[in-house]
C-alpha cells in the first residue's frame, strides 16, 4: 500500500480509503455481501488474487473483518466499526456521482454480469407482493446464450435463473442491455422507457406498475442529476 509520507489524519486516512478498489470493496460489503465470491461478482475486473491481498490488507489495518460462521465452509468477512465509518464517504461518492458524473455509457461500462448480479442481490423482491412471481428478462442486443435471464422473487428473496426454471412467468420484460442499465441507475423511468420504445413490459397490470419498485436497486437511484444527460434521451 503506497502512502503519502505524511503524518496528516487526512493522508493516513487517504492512503487506506483511496487505494484503487478500496471503496468498491467497501460499497460490495455495505450492501450486504459478506463471501468472497459474492464481493468478487460485485468488482469483476479485480483478479481473485489481488482481491485477496487487498481484504488480508483491509484485515491487518482493522477495517474489515473474517469470521467463520457456524456449520458453514470458508469465511465471511464483515466491516468492523472503523469499515462502517467509511460507509458515509462511499455514499457521499455515489450521491456525487449520480448527481454530477451522469453520461452516455463508455463501452467497457456495459457490464452484462454486474448488472445482473445487482438485480438478483438487490432487487426489491417483495415488490409485486408475498406469492412467488417470475420475471423474464430479454436482453434484444445479446447473443442467443446472453439473452435470457429469469428472476424468481419469493420469501424477500430474488434468485436468477441462466435456465427456464419452469415456473409460469408473470412479467415478461425487453429492452437492451444499456436501457437497463440506465433503469436500474435511475437516468430514466420505466414509464418514460415504455413511452420512449426502448422498454417492453407484458404482464398483469397489477405487477407491471410495481416494476420500477423491484428494479429501485441503487441506493442512488432517485437522485435528480445536477444537469440532463443524453443519456436519458431516446437513442
Amino acid at each position: 500500500m503506497k502512502t503519502y509520507g505524511q503524518f496528516c489524519p487526512a493522508a493516513k486516512a487517504a492512503e487506506l480509503f483511496c487505494e484503487r478498489w478500496t471503496a468498491l470493496i467497501v460499497r460490495e460489503m455495505w450492501v450486504g455481501s459478506t463471501r468472497f465470491s459474492e464481493i468478487h461478482r460485485g468488482v469483476p475486473l479485480m483478479s481473485p488474487t489481488l482481491l485477496s491481498k487487498r481484504l488480508k490488507e483491509l484485515e491487518a489495518e482493522g477495517i474489515v473483518e473474517r469470521r467463520r460462521e457456524e456449520g458453514e465452509r470458508g469465511y465471511r468477512y464483515h466491516l468492523t466499526a472503523a469499515g462502517i465509518e467509511f460507509v458515509p464517504l462511499v455514499d457521499a461518492l455515489g450521491r456525487w456521482g449520480q448527481r454530477w458524473s451522469r453520461r452516455e455509457l463508455a463501452e467497457s461500462e456495459v457490464d452484462l454480469g454486474l448488472l445482473l448480479w445487482w438485480i438478483e442481490q438487490h432487487a426489491q423482491a417483495e415488490a409485486f407482493g408475498t406469492g412467488r412471481s417470475v420475471v423474464r428478462l430479454e436482453f434484444t442486443d445479446q447473443t442467443q446464450g446472453k439473452r435470457l435471464w429469469w428472476f424468481i422473487n419469493e420469501h424477500g428473496d430474488c434468485q436468477m435463473c441462466v435456465h427456464d426454471p419452469g415456473f409460469e412467468v408473470d412479467l415478461y420484460v425487453t429492452c437492451t442491455l444499456p436501457d437497463m442499465i440506465h433503469l436500474v441507475r435511475g437516468d430514466i423511468t420505466v414509464e418514460r422507457a415504455i413511452d420512449a420504445d426502448r422498454l417492453e413490459v407484458i404482464g398483469p397490470k397489477k405487477l407491471a406498475r410495481h416494476l420500477g419498485r423491484w428494479l429501485e436497486i441503487s441506493p442512488w437511484s432517485k437522485i435528480e442529476p445536477a444537469r440532463r444527460e443524453p443519456a436519458v434521451r431516446a437513442e
